[in-house]
């Protein structure tokens, strides 16, 4: 099904995890696509994926800073320039940082989570959503997290973060709904990315199985989300089919925050 007919998604993180699951969904689907991520090699990579799955699908890489304003303006004009417009935006670059008390907590650490997780959203929004408003159409996706709802100890840059992804999300979804264009969010839990690999790892260098097991042990559903799973709850919110789904953060963590 090509849904997206020739649209243009922009997508941040396009260089693994989540952000390139997403890319090859919607590449299937249609779209044309703009992926932003500091690794060139993560991008190279993700663009030989989509030649291989989807051959012939329009791609445009660029190699960006999303926490450098300039960067971020940038990879918009870049966008633009190559395509002519912005028809849907996966705000999704984001780190998981290190888990600590607050009290062990460095703060260059902290300011490093909210310069990329929050800072790096507020700023793709600012420019992306000035292309849409002109145009008079949009969709926006934010990826926030179960740790932006709710608590999750040991995590505070990166909640206080995915708290304020929230806001921005309520915010600019309230703003900019009567130009035409909707924005919201994920709120995903578990899902087995080289992000959450990581912090199972800091949970338990000596045996990360555990520290999953141990993780998914407070999920109703016992066990994590597929990538699958993630990126059609991002394609359905980018496409039509969601015109007016607006300012909403869409929890996808089988239940997990309702325990709290």
């Amino acid at each position: 099904m090509e849904r997206f007919g020739t649209k243009v998604v922009l997508i941040t993180g396009g260089g693994s995890g989540i952000g390139r699951a997403a890319a090859l969904r919607l590449a299937s689907e249609g779209a044309r696509l703009a992926l932003v991520d500091i690794s060139a090699e993560g991008l190279a990579v993700t663009a030989e994926e989509i030649e291989k799955a989807s051959p012939g699908t329009a791609v445009l890489t660029v190699v960006a800073d999303v926490s450098a304003e300039a960067d971020v303006a940038r990879y918009v004009a870049e966008t633009v320039a190559a395509y002519g417009c912005i028809d849907g935006f996966f705000n999704n670059a984001g780190i998981e940082g290190t888990q600590n008390l607050i009290q062990d907590t460095a703060t260059d650490g902290f300011d490093r989570v909210m310069s990329i997780n929050l800072r790096g959203v507020f700023l793709g929004l600012k420019h992306v959503l000035a292309v849409m408003k002109e145009q008079g159409s949009g969709s926006v996706v934010n990826t926030a997290s179960v740790g932006g709802i709710r608590g999750t100890g040991l995590q505070s840059p990166y909640a206080a973060s995915k708290h304020g992804v929230v806001g921005l999300t309520r915010n600019a979804g309230v703003e900019y709904g009567q130009y035409g264009v909707s924005v919201n969010a994920i709120a995903p839990g578990a899902v087995l990315t080289p992000m959450v690999q990581e912090y199972l790892r800091q949970l338990n260098p000596e045996d990360p199985e555990q520290a999953a097991r141990e993780f998914l042990s407070d999920n109703p559903m016992k066990r994590f989300a597929t990538l699958g799973e993630v990126t059609h709850l991002i394609a359905f919110l980018l496409s039509g089919e969601a015109a007016f789904i607006n300012a909403a953060v869409l929890t996808i963590d089988g239940g997990q925050s309702a325990k709290y």
